[in-house]
């Protein structure tokens, strides 16, 4: 049975391990990459599973913004590919929702298939006015909004240097 931690726990060669195992070396290319680039994840929303004490699969957040707004960019969410489909992901984005209600559930962003991460209150219809620093999807760009907060329309999704 895996067991959940804190993503700073783990050391970070590990964790580079599984991202490659997870997405490939070329995955420092994406969009959200660029988004993250000279920033730390936020510790009290990035979550590591272990097994054996090796993690298997791992959630980080990240701050980022659209002007002065601030947003929580979710990801990557990782899971070695023999243990996808085996619940570790969900897992790993329900540790995180929980950890995010408390401190106020902050407005959410996240590259990802829709179609999975819609179960976790993700969405793309608030994104339609948002640009990336890099290619993507209109349709796998999703946020996450609670507690009626209004967020920016339009805007430029960018690196933040501080963290929640």
């Amino acid at each position: 049975m895996p067991e959940l931690i804190a993503l700073n726990s783990v050391a970070p060669e590990k964790v580079e391990r599984l991202l490659d195992d997870a997405f490939g070396a070329d995955r420092f290319g994406r969009t959200a990459y660029l988004l993250r680039k000279h920033s730390k994840p936020i510790a009290p929303l990035s979550f590591a599973m272990l097994e054996k004490g090796e993690p298997v699969g791992s959630i980080q957040c990240w701050p980022v913004r659209i002007g002065d707004f601030p947003i929580v960019l979710v990801g990557p969410v990782a899971v070695i590919p023999k243990l996808q489909s085996k619940g570790i992901g969900h897992q790993l984005m329900h540790a995180m929702l929980a950890a995010a209600a408390k401190i106020e559930e902050p407005v959410m962003v996240m590259i990802g298939d829709p179609e999975y991460y819609g179960r976790f209150g993700f969405s793309a219809e608030q994104t339609g006015g948002w640009i990336l620093p890099g290619p993507w999807e209109p349709r796998r760009l999703l946020a996450r909004v609670s507690n009626g907060v209004a967020i920016p329309e339009a805007g430029m999704l960018e690196e933040e240097d501080r963290a929640l």
